[in-house]
């Protein structure tokens, strides 16, 4: 969904419940042309959409303009991201750092991010160029149309990058940022003769060391890929940096991540009517009075609701408010809230339409009508975990005055959350019985939820409606701006012939397939936790999901197993981002929560094993 201040260890990539924020005056106008981009694209869909399946009549070239709208919309998204200070970042070990160490990372991290930037500029003014020499197939117009939106953003996410070293640190900071910055390019050109000489060791030097460094530095993760697969491209191989342009522009343009925007434009229109709060009003209507009750309200509730936002912030940020004061008069203390919060999030990814499971299908060539189809079952499997330990440790719930609700007020309740609840099941049973594709599904679901939300649940106000185009634009650039330099890192990767080694290593173990299972669950937990979902998932799909084809793994089983490991790393403490966005969420100390989940991540671990080893959970509803 997603995504952050300087309060937390990490900033989330999904911020939707942080509240809207202004940026700077100087970008009103790219703010107006990305929300305007972003209508278009909801508008070229729904005139689809409408064409081919009421009147029976394809418009061939809605595709290819919803496309170039797409590329546009990402680019000045990430730009807008950049200027809002919400791409996605972790900042757990800078701020464990001396304050003067502290200051010159703040003018570094952004000098970094130029750099890199300044080093794309060139390359992505070339392409747009090249591009001018084809047309496009429908529309009959030149593809630098498009492709012009590479250069552009780029250039602009340069000057706001120089604009927030000079912002944040001392004049002295930014020029030892330089020195530093420069003596370091000037030590790589002299000696980089000889690294091609090192073979894979420069994997571990510029796509393992020099990612981490600049992961613990604070730069903003899509950055930290891009500079480690740049320097690695520029300096051991004679690979011109124009097919990294390439590899970025199709790992974040795909046609199936069009859907992203507009599911993350769901969540926000999800949380602005109300309608996801009308469906834990009924759950606690329906639940509220049996022991444990508010528990397996929250988890209810964050299952239905995912089906509706997909995105795990929205999805906590309408639950939490709820449920939280009636939870804390019962008995239940605050640190057990936030654990079940975010383990229960964790669970609630795989129900669709979940972002993290359409950016899987596209970057592993997995069918999205399988993936949602089995989501639901395996989010069903980490319910029954998690009920089970809410039950267990609810047992000292202080039930005094607790009434059964009237079934009357049971009723109203259902009533005013009826629309609601048939959202997630309708885009389920659309795009897992093959009626529509995800993208198709998204502009319907949030022409829905426009309709019934102005209609039943009291409208958006337009000003509302602008932010949140807004933010969708910033919060959708910051995604995809992620997968583009991890599709750029990964091939770089790949073009090593290091994922056949590893392939080669991994089929050799004892154990079979059972072996590479849980290896992929270590891989995947730590990736969970340092990483975030998206970017884990580009980077080592390439690589895993053939050698898991190879040794006779379902890709829909595989597929499940991969999320479910994420996201326990990604709520798992110390380092795991969702952890820290439950914490502010439910305003409880880290330092207080971090000793109440782990019972909790051993439940969704048990269940991980269980959704691992038992195949048929993930693949018997296809």
């Amino acid at each position: 969904m997603t995504m952050a201040t300087q309060t937390i260890h990490a900033e989330p990539i999904e911020e939707l419940s942080a509240g809207l924020r202004s940026g700077s005056p100087f970008l009103r106008p790219i703010e107006m042309i990305a929300a305007a981009l972003l209508v278009t694209i909801v508008g070229l869909l729904l005139m689809g959409v409408t064409s081919r399946y009421v009147f029976s009549l394809p418009v061939v070239w809605v595709d290819e303009a919803a496309s170039m709208c797409f590329l546009w919309l990402a680019l000045l998204g990430a730009v807008i991201a950049i200027d809002r200070n919400e791409h996605l970042r972790l900042t757990l070990f800078l701020h464990m750092m001396p304050k003067t160490l502290q200051g010159f990372f703040s003018a570094l991290g952004p000098l970094l991010v130029a750099v890199f930037l300044l080093g794309m500029l060139p390359p992505a003014v070339e392409y747009a160029v090249d591009e001018s020499y084809l047309t496009s197939a429908a529309l009959n117009i030149p593809m630098s149309w498009r492709a012009a939106a590479l250069p552009a953003g780029i250039g602009l996410m340069v000057v706001l990058a120089v604009r927030d070293m000079v912002r944040s640190a001392t004049v002295k900071q930014s020029i030892a940022a330089l020195g530093v910055t420069a003596a370091v390019l000037a030590a790589l050109w002299l000696v980089s003769p000889f690294l091609p000489s090192l073979g894979h060791y420069n994997i571990l030097i510029f796509l393992v060391a020099f990612v981490a460094f600049f992961l613990v530095i604070g730069v903003p993760i899509a950055f930290c890929f891009g500079l480690g697969a740049f320097a690695f491209l520029t300096f051991t191989t004679s690979v011109p940096s124009m097919v990294m342009i390439g590899r970025m522009d199709e790992g974040m343009s795909s046609l199936i991540l069009l859907s992203v925007p507009i599911f993350v434009l769901l969540g926000c229109i999800l949380d602005a009517t109300g309608m996801g709060r009308a469906i834990v009003e009924f759950l606690a209507s329906l639940l509220g009075h049996v022991r444990a009750g508010m528990s397996y309200v929250l988890l209810g509730s964050l299952f239905l609701v995912s089906g509706i936002s997909g995105s795990k912030v929205s999805d906590m940020a309408t639950v939490a408010p709820a449920l939280f004061p009636e939870m804390k008069r019962r008995g239940h203390k605050p640190k057990e809230m936030i654990a079940l919060l975010a383990t229960g999030a964790a669970m609630a990814d795989t129900v669709p339409p979940s972002i993290v499971l359409i950016v899987l299908g596209s970057v592993a060539g997995v069918s999205i009508a399988g993936l949602f189809t089995s989501g639901f079952a395996i989010a069903m499997v980490l319910l029954a975990v998690l009920a089970i330990l809410a039950r267990w440790k609810a047992r000292g719930e202080v039930m005094e005055g607790i009434r059964r609700a009237p079934m009357r007020a049971v009723g109203k309740a259902l009533v005013v959350a009826a629309p609601a609840l048939v959202l997630p099941f309708l885009i389920r049973s659309a795009v897992g019985g093959g009626l529509a594709t995800a993208t198709e599904v998204s502009t319907i679901a949030v022409l829905y939820a426009m309709i019934i939300g102005m209609v039943l649940y009291g409208g958006i106000r337009p000003g509302k409606i602008y932010d949140m185009l807004v933010e969708t634009a910033a919060l959708s650039g910051a995604i995809l701006i992620i997968l583009g330099t991890a599709s750029a890192m990964a091939w770089a990767l790949t073009q090593t012939g290091f994922a056949f080694k590893m392939a080669a290593i991994v089929t050799d173990l004892p154990g079979g397939w059972i072996t590479y299972m849980l290896v992929t669950i270590a891989v995947f937990m730590v990736l969970g936790c340092v990483l975030e979902g998206l970017p884990a998932i580009v980077l080592m799909a390439p690589i895993m999901f053939p050698i898991a084809k190879n040794l006779g793994i379902h890709d829909i089983h595989y597929s499940m197993v991969v999320v479910t490991a994420m996201n326990v790393g990604l709520m798992a403490p110390p380092i795991g981002v969702g952890f820290y966005i439950a914490c502010k969420i439910g305003n409880v100390s880290p330092d207080e929560a971090m000793g109440a989940i782990w019972p909790y991540i051993g439940a969704l671990f048990i269940g991980l094993l269980v959704i691992a080893m038992v195949p048929a959970l993930s693949t018997a509803y296809l």
